[in-house]
């Protein structure tokens, strides 16, 4: 009898401790919620684009969250705003968004915000009271000194340039723009901007556009591509109008897109950063500010990929990289 009790008691004993055991941890495992990232590009088929999502995909795995990737075929405000209120009635945790129209997306994403969504911007910028961080790239100003310092190396003293640009209301580029004048009319006066046309953010329609510009401005000494798309287009053009080393060509691009061109002496100079990162480090801000480890007023933000600084609300990628003959081997993305 006594060694029935004690039997008893010990599967007692046994199953107390394992109930008490389960209650613990099993609330702990139903009440775990992975954050959820949406991740907005200006347009998802654009390889630049597809180029940070992969980044991103990479953190988002390390960082154990889940990432929605989506955005326009082609870009499009309405089509972002739209996107971001869908959103909105998912309660996502936070969005990171790439900006088409300054004004036109920061109300959705105010709107977001109001409903306790966190929000960071990425590449191109919304109204500082529509997000909490930009993570930039690189600095307007960096971007904008940079291509006009290789356009005046490679045209010399004097001559005409005209710019590509993805769309005349992208906002970051539109301050690429100014930031471009300002270093012409300071360093570069006797260089001179004949037309800036936009493309759309596609390859086929920057060829057609650089083949109009050649053609209405035979003394065109080089092109300048302010979008990715742009820089392959523009270099095309050149090509198939046998003006190889006589317009030259340069912008903001991958590496991959440029190397044949870049290899064939098209292409001068490819200008951009690793883009692939861009991702990363979004993707890293965004968990960081919604565990609420990234604050406003932090002057540095680190983390696997290093540290990096904060400027205000802007979060600094790096300076702008180029990509010449020399070189672009030695990069793949």
């Amino acid at each position: 009898m006594k060694k029935l009790l004690a039997l008893l008691l010990a599967l007692g004993l046994a199953f107390t401790a394992g109930c008490g055991k389960s209650s613990t941890e099993a609330p702990k495992a139903a009440g775990a919620k992975k954050l959820t990232v949406a991740l907005l590009p200006k347009s998802k088929g654009n390889a630049y684009f597809i180029s940070v999502k992969a980044g991103a995909e990479k953190a988002a795995k390390e960082l154990g969250i889940d990432l929605i990737f989506d955005g326009p075929t082609d870009p499009d405000p309405a089509k972002q705003n739209e996107i971001i209120e869908n959103w909105i009635a998912l309660g996502v945790d936070v969005i990171a968004a790439a900006c088409e129209n300054k004004e036109g997306i920061s109300t959705a994403l105010r709107k977001a915000q109001a409903k306790g969504i966190k929000v960071i911007t990425y590449d191109s910028d919304a109204a500082p009271d529509a997000r909490s961080f930009f993570v930039n790239q690189a600095t307007s100003q960096g971007i904008g000194e940079t291509l006009m310092d290789e356009a005046a190396r490679l045209m010399g003293d004097s001559g005409e340039f005209a710019i590509i640009t993805a769309s005349l209301t992208a906002q970051n580029m539109i301050e690429w723009q100014k930031q471009i004048e300002i270093r012409r009319v300071a360093k570069y006066p006797n260089l001179k901007m004949v037309a800036i046309r936009p493309c759309d953010d596609l390859k086929d329609k920057a060829q057609s556009e650089a083949t109009a510009l050649m053609a209405a401005n035979p003394n065109l000494k080089l092109i300048m591509n302010i979008c990715s798309p742009a820089v392959p287009g523009a270099a095309e053009a050149v090509k198939q109008a046998g003006k190889t080393g006589k317009v030259k060509v340069i912008g903001l691009g991958l590496p991959n897109e440029n190397r044949a061109y870049v290899k064939g002496g098209v292409t001068d100079s490819v200008i951009l950063w690793n883009t692939g990162h861009l991702g990363e480090l979004t993707m890293q801000a965004a968990v960081a500010l919604a565990q609420g480890k990234l604050k406003a007023g932090d002057k540095s933000f680190p983390g696997p990929l290093g540290t990096f600084a904060i400027e205000g609300d802007n979060l600094l990628l790096g300076k702008p990289f180029i990509f010449n003959a020399g070189n672009i081997d030695q990069f793949n993305f």
